[in-house]
């Protein structure tokens, strides 16, 4: 064997970087983009916490001797003497300008129906859960192939449905949301036997308010995704991968679906991940001014609002509950932007 042939074969291979004596195959983006994502500290905390979270939601039930209606008259606006030692306004009775209970069966008190607080928030946190993982899905689902179509069609059609995405936009979201919800209780609430609003009526019960919020939800969360994914897709429609797939003949759903849209669901779950701490705080919002979840169905903005009546005299009845708030909103912050760094690592660099 000459020297040239054996310099020949030790040429690594096309798609992989040597290392010594070691070849290394070429890693994925997304791969490469979970990497980023796992030395994210802030991310990863936020991540935990998230779990956390959840694993508290599933397991609630076994988390409390209670439950979230149980009322107990004998322990109204209670709290457990370390709660009183926190906040010191708060004067045990028997002490002097004394008014609260001590009460210790109860890990963070109780309300004034005498529910337990602990058994609330853990239940609580279910209610935002879900709306952090229902908006997202709806906006990703709707908002994402309807960008796509757009995009991609162009012309007529694509003038067409972003000039219902403007129309969209002409309304203010949280008033469209108010207003929404607001007819949605006061008509459907009153309907006959039998007809399909007194069906929606009834699923609204059985999920203890939660269908109309995510119909509400649904319907004002996909048009930044929307036109996010048309932005996109104008630029890739052009690109030199999908005019090879037209000229071998690959129908345009094809086209959409798998070469489209693979390259821009890094930029849309970016979007859509830095967007779930709205729609929590969007759900909190509409529990505290009474067009959430249907009481007596635990969620943190109907318990901050109830808390808030007697804020000088029992904080913890508020200040729980907003304090749950602010820890799921900020994992996700976290999360949110370490998937923008892992996802998108070259417009992190830029904005820094």
């Amino acid at each position: 064997m000459t020297a040239e042939t054996s310099e020949h074969v030790t040429q690594p291979l096309p798609g992989t970087v040597q290392l010594g004596k070691e070849i290394e195959r070429s890693r994925g983006p997304w791969v490469d983009a979970g990497r980023r994502l796992i030395r994210h500290r802030a991310a990863i905390v936020g991540l935990v916490v998230i779990i956390a979270f959840i694993l508290i939601a599933i397991f609630a039930p076994r988390l409390t001797s209670y439950t979230y209606e149980e009322q107990n008259y004998l322990a109204v606006n209670t709290a457990p003497k370390w709660v009183i030692d926190v906040f010191p306004k708060m004067k045990a009775t028997g002490e002097e300008m004394g008014y609260v209970r001590v009460n210790n069966d109860y890990l963070l008190g109780t309300d004034a129906l005498g529910r337990d607080l602990w058994t609330r928030i853990i239940f609580g946190a279910r209610i935002s859960l879900a709306v952090a993982f229902i908006g997202p899905l709806t906006s990703l689902l709707v908002g994402t192939v309807f960008g796509m179509v757009s995009g991609y069609v162009g012309g007529r059609v694509d003038n067409f449905m972003m000039r219902f995405v403007d129309i969209m936009y002409a309304f203010p979201t949280l008033l469209l949301i108010i207003l929404m919800m607001a007819f949605f209780r006061a008509s459907f609430t009153q309907s006959e036997v039998g007809t399909l609003a007194y069906r929606l009526n009834k699923i609204d019960a059985a999920f203890g308010g939660m269908l109309f919020i995510f119909i509400g939800v649904g319907i004002t969360s996909w048009m930044d995704t929307a036109r996010l994914a048309r932005g996109q897709v104008l630029s890739l429609r052009e690109k030199e991968f999908v005019e090879a797939a037209r000229s071998i003949g690959v129908r345009d759903t094809a086209i959409i679906f798998r070469h489209v849209l693979p390259n821009i669901m890094g930029p849309v779950i970016v979007r859509e991940s830095l967007a779930i701490p709205r729609y929590i705080s969007l759900e909190a919002f509409l529990s505290f001014i009474g067009l959430g979840v249907n009481p007596p169905t635990p969620s943190w903005g109907s318990m901050i609002s109830e808390g808030s009546q007697a804020i000088k005299s029992y904080p913890n009845q508020a200040i729980f509950p907003a304090l749950a708030l602010f820890l799921m909103m900020f994992a996700f912050n976290f999360l949110g932007d370490g998937l923008r760094d892992a996802l998108d690592p070259r417009a992190s660099e830029a904005n820094k």
